[in-house]
């Protein structure tokens, strides 16, 4: 992607072969313009302007959102989420495992305190994978679509994204939100399988098998932020 400006709309741009123009706010308050290749400058920013009132009413919901994000520390007695819950940490002398979730907390490894996050992402990873893996069966029944692959990773600003491939990646953040959540995530993604942008089309897709998507949308709106290292 490039950045651009426009008047003060600052925006990152990235052209393919896709047939419609879409525009991001991301996790992080940049915003992501994704359009056609043949789109010229000039057209790029008449899609801008026409937005402009949708992208700083969205600017300000992040606003408002990112008021959840928290520091998390690796210290004994820190929460951290898995599937909704909050799980306090323990420091340990010694374990099989630099980290493991057991009896209802957490155990790191004392003498893996220096790579504490790695730890943790790789521990969300894994979980992740089987678990959303098994969501994914249910909710490609209910939208007759099947994907290429499922894949958990860093997606930096983004909770999934669905690929030209029809590859669908989930950011291993999602594992720390509530089922009915990860659910939202995944159906959304897969979705896209259907309808590659955000048309009404897309919403109204996604509602007749997630009547209260609405919630579930929101709920990550608020809460988000606050599930992060």
């Amino acid at each position: 992607m490039t950045t651009h400006r426009y008047k003060d709309i600052e925006y990152a741009l990235k052209k393919s072969n896709r047939k419609t123009s879409s525009i991001y706010i991301e996790r992080d308050g940049s915003i992501s313009v994704l359009v056609p290749k043949q789109l010229s400058h000039p057209e790029i920013e008449d899609i801008l302007e026409k937005k402009r009132y949708k992208i700083y009413s969205h600017l300000a919901e992040w606003e408002d959102a990112n008021t959840s994000r928290v520091y998390r520390e690796f210290v004994s007695g820190e929460g951290f989420y898995y599937l909704g819950r909050t799980y306090k940490l323990e420091i340990v002398d010694n374990q099989d495992t630099p980290l493991k979730l057991k009896n209802g907390h957490f155990l790191l490894r004392k003498k893996d305190l220096s790579k504490a996050k790695e730890h943790f992402v790789n521990f969300y990873k894994s979980k992740g994978k089987n678990k959303i893996q098994e969501r994914v069966e249910y909710w490609k029944k209910r939208l007759n679509v099947e994907p290429n692959e499922i894949r958990i990773m860093e997606l930096q600003n983004r909770w999934g994204s669905c690929t030209e491939k029809r590859n669908i990646n989930f950011h291993w953040k999602s594992i720390m939100t509530p089922i009915s959540i990860i659910d939202y995530i995944i159906a959304h993604e897969l979705t896209h399988l259907i309808h590659p942008n955000h048309s009404e089309a897309f919403w109204f897709e996604l509602d007749k098998v997630m009547p209260d998507y609405h919630q579930r949308k929101s709920w990550l709106k608020v809460h988000g932020a606050g599930m992060d290292l």
